[in-house]
């Protein structure tokens, strides 16, 4: 060995041992156990959303209510709430809580008349609005 490739071994750190890393792929036959237990494993999302999407109505009469309405929503159903039963700063406070709850799970809330809401989840659309239609009434 040289002065050259001693001095070069100091300053280098080399294995000892070469790695190969190798792929070896295996084909699948179409008619194998493993490929007909993942076709059987397979689920379609549309069946999954339409079977779980339900739709509540609820009346709370306090503030104490809201924790089920929130429950409702985790478990990724839709929410009617009518606010009638509730003062005014029972409404407001419950209207609050759900925003928060709502926006946790990435949902939407949408007034749908005078004391009336919608909250719903992530996996529910809801589209087009409801106008407030007191003014016209009055005519």
């Amino acid at each position: 060995m040289s002065i050259k490739n001693k001095f070069k071994s100091l300053f280098t750190f080399e294995d000892e041992y070469e790695y190969i890393e190798e792929e070896t792929e295996v084909p699948e036959q179409p008619d194998s156990p493993a490929a007909s237990r993942r076709a059987q494993n397979v689920v379609h999302l549309e069946s999954i959303q339409s079977s779980t999407s339900k739709v509540v109505l609820c009346e709370p009469e306090s503030y104490d209510d809201c924790q089920e309405i929130a429950d409702h929503l985790k478990n990724r159903r839709a929410v009617v709430i009518n606010l009638q039963r509730t003062n005014h700063q029972e409404s407001k406070r419950i209207v609050d809580f759900l925003s928060g709850t709502v926006y946790a799970i990435g949902g939407i809330i949408q007034k749908l008349g005078q004391q009336t809401f919608i909250c719903a989840p992530d996996n529910i659309d809801v589209s087009g609005s409801i106008t407030d239609l007191m003014d016209e009434d009055l005519l």
